[in-house]
């Protein structure tokens, strides 16, 4: 667990201002190259735009080199277990809707353990920005087959290649009730990745950012075509999408895409070909901590509903 008490004093006045170093936690220890960084750093300058506050902002993470997280953000935070970020997540805005609630997960750490907690918070709607943070590979357990790794990629568990066709979040997730933000961006594309979480923070609901993400170390060569040649990317275009001059710029193959169409988004999310922005928005689905409120109680009306449910065990 972190905590921002370095940034501020109890009872201290609104009139602060932030930079993004006042965001800067300990010192990242990813690999040098892995797209982490750039994460991290667009994460930063969000916090900053945002000025969000520190005492009421949570970073929450599951297991994983993606999960290591919210020791690099001076902000509150959880370092959960494997594949359990989002119920965790779930259980502090329920408890603090007033909370800037933040998730980050790995491909793995998402899509295979934590799968079952990943469908149910698509649908449970509530309001957090969610970033899958995808290399197609298990990095922090040595390169193990994830369930995004390229069918026919040779890992340290399917060591003459991955048996299946790799799952495609983009498309689990806007198969999913309630969906209600899907996006997708690359670090490697720093201006998108940053109008991209400014998009995804502004969205009341479950915002879902898949960003695609190098890992220098056990799969360099996923996303070199993307990286090397921009005509190889398609950039999602609309006046209700992502917004951003200098994407436009270096990026010719403009996709015009409404994000209100999610039968169109569905279309969009095939295939192998890289695309970029915002798939689909709609901020008319119920969330579900204005559905379910829960009762807020005093640290001493606390205690005793515990012991009391306590007292009821008792022999």
């Amino acid at each position: 667990m972190s905590s921002p008490c370095s940034l501020l004093e109890c009872g201290s006045t609104d009139d602060r201002h932030f930079e993004m170093d006042d965001y800067a936690g300990k010192i990242a220890r990813w690999c040098p190259g892995c797209g982490d960084h750039a994460i991290l750093a667009a994460v930063h300058r969000l916090l900053a735009i945002e000025q969000l506050k520190p005492e009421k902002t949570v970073f929450v993470s599951g297991i994983g080199c993606s999960s290591r997280f919210p020791h690099y953000v001076e902000t509150y935070g959880f370092h959960g277990i494997h594949g359990r970020a989002l119920p965790i997540a779930t259980g502090v805005k329920l408890a603090r809707p007033d909370l800037d609630v933040f998730v980050t997960m790995g491909d793995g750490d998402c899509t295979s353990i934590g799968a079952g907690h990943w469908i149910h918070a698509i649908r449970y709607n509530i309001d957090m920005t969610v970033l899958l943070l995808d290399n197609n590979i298990y990095g922090l357990t040595k390169k193990q087959t994830s369930p995004t790794t390229p069918q026919g990629f040779k890992t340290n568990t399917q060591t003459k290649g991955s048996f299946l066709p790799p799952l495609n979040p983009l498309q689990t997730t806007l198969g999913v009730t309630n969906a209600s933000f899907v996006a997708q961006t690359a670090d490697w594309m720093p201006s998108h990745l940053a109008a991209t979480l400014q998009a995804a923070k502004a969205h009341k609901g479950f915002s879902f950012v898949r960003i695609l993400q190098r890992c220098p170390v056990f799969t360099p060569d996923i996303f070199a075509a993307a990286i090397k040649d921009p005509q190889v990317t398609d950039v999602l275009s609309h006046p209700d999408g992502i917004q951003d001059a200098n994407t436009d710029k270096i990026y010719k193959s403009q996709v015009f895409h409404n994000p209100g169409d999610i039968h169109e988004a569905r279309r969009l999310a095939e295939g192998d070909r890289v695309r970029v922005g915002l798939f689909f928005r709609d901020e008319s689905f119920p969330r579900y901590e204005e559905l379910r409120q829960v009762t807020k109680r005093t640290p001493e009306e606390k205690m005793a509903f515990i012991n009391a449910e306590l007292d009821r065990h008792a022999v």
